[in-house]
């Protein structure tokens, strides 16, 4: 298959480095986005995904083969359009309106023999019931026939240093055999390994299979974490025992929460699918849900323990919080836990301030002070709390300074640390 203009809708964490990667693999390429702002400090080299370094966005705008807009009349003429945007939840409904304002976007412009791609995350059967009927009735056209239209997951994990979108194996699927193979034809440009699937509605659940196991586990281990802490044994070291052990066990690790626009959501896509589909509800993740959920308010109540013991109450104490992002390395904060903890330790009097290297300023929740990390600030804080630990962060350092530590992350250790 010969591409040549792709369009890629979403200059997110998903959309930029898959526009990017298709620039470096000889593509033409046009990122819409309906963010100005964000369109205008792409255009200018300015990269906010830690996946995409300021210097490779340079590059592809450099070649002159990237080209961000706000403006859908730019994807006239394109070979593959792939849809990346985001997919929320509102009150416990899943949020489509962006793909819906996407399909009704680029419809216009769909012509035959074009491919159409939906990365967004979603429940099954969203690709044919909901993206179909919009490009068809936009374009004049018809799937499978005229264009060709399938889905493939993203995999993206924002600062993750061996797992890129290259060498990460991508599932792909059509609406019918043709699509798949035109869909699984431009991805092996881009990636390693491609994986096909049968149907779009596979390839849905596949995405909701990942993130669910994660999800479920994760609160398994979340949950025998708040009563290993009742029953007076340590967690983590237990955790580190079972993982010596060869086979039949996958290590999960306990923390504040879940965060990010994977697991606080997508297990609920699939909740909510079962429930308006079958009418029965997915035990497993809505207990799940109601445990990670639980964390913060959990973090929240063991700060004010450790306060409590030192004779201090946390309504006027100073704490400082070491990351508010939602993981690692990042400074994703969508959904971030960290950013609960702030809130909830803020509602009950005390005076915020967190270390956070990686997020921008306008997205650090309102009454939270942004401080580095010294010697000054971990001894005037009361308590230090690591949230997220992202890796530049001088752990030694707090254990040195810091006269009560409580770490959620299991990296300090010592006299004045309590752990999760």
């Amino acid at each position: 298959m010969s591409v040549e203009k792709l369009v890629v809708i979403g200059q997110g964490y998903v959309g930029l480095p898959l526009a990017v990667r298709a620039v470096e693999a000889g593509l033409d390429v046009v990122g819409l986005d309906v963010d100005a702002d964000r369109v205008k400090r792409l255009a200018a080299g300015e990269s906010f995904v830690e996946d995409i370094p300021t210097d490779r966005l340079g590059r592809a705008l450099g070649s002159g083969r990237y080209r961000p807009s706000t403006e859908y009349t730019e994807a006239e003429g394109f070979d593959v359009c792939v849809i990346t945007v985001p997919t929320p939840l509102r009150d416990g409904v899943p949020d489509l309106s962006f793909v819906e304002q996407a399909g009704v976007g680029i419809g216009p412009y769909v012509r035959p023999g074009c491919v159409v791609v939906l990365e967004s995350t979603t429940y099954p059967g969203t690709t044919e019931e909901l993206l179909r009927p919009l490009l068809e009735s936009a374009s004049g056209l018809t799937s499978p026939g005229d264009f060709h239209l399938g889905y493939s997951p993203e995999r993206i994990d924002p600062g993750n240093p061996t797992w890129k979108l290259e060498n990460t194996p991508k599932v792909v699927s059509g609406v019918d055999a043709a699509s798949r193979d035109r869909v699984d034809a431009f991805y092996q440009r881009l990636v390693e390994r491609t994986v096909p699937v049968d149907s779009t509605r596979v390839a849905e659940l596949t995405k909701l299979i990942e993130n669910t196991f994660r999800q479920v586990n994760i609160a398994l281990i979340n949950e025998l974490t708040m009563l290993s802490h009742h029953l007076d044994i340590d967690v983590w070291q237990a955790i580190e025992a079972a993982e010596t052990k060869p086979f039949g066990f996958m290590p999960f690790r306990p923390g504040p929460g879940v965060g990010g626009h994977c697991l606080p959501i997508d297990p609920c896509y699939l909740s909510w699918q079962v429930k308006r589909r079958l009418g029965r509800q997915f035990r497993f993740i809505e207990l799940a849900n109601d445990v990670n959920h639980e964390m913060p308010e959990h973090v929240t109540q063991r700060i004010m323990g450790g306060l409590n013991r030192a004779g201090r109450a946390v309504s006027g104490a100073r704490l400082l919080l070491l990351g508010l992002a939602y993981k690692p390395n990042t400074g994703d904060m969508r959904d971030s836990p960290a950013v609960d903890v702030a809130r909830r330790l803020q509602a009950l009097g005390a005076d915020v301030r967190a270390v956070e290297p990686y997020a921008e300023p306008h997205h650090v929740p309102a009454g939270v002070t942004v401080v580095g990390l010294t010697e000054h600030e971990l001894r005037a804080a009361d308590a230090v709390v690591v949230v997220t630990d992202h890796d530049c962060l001088d752990y030694d350092l707090v254990v040195r300074h810091a006269r009560y530590v409580f770490d959620t992350r299991n990296r300090c250790h010592g006299p004045t640390v309590e752990r999760l």
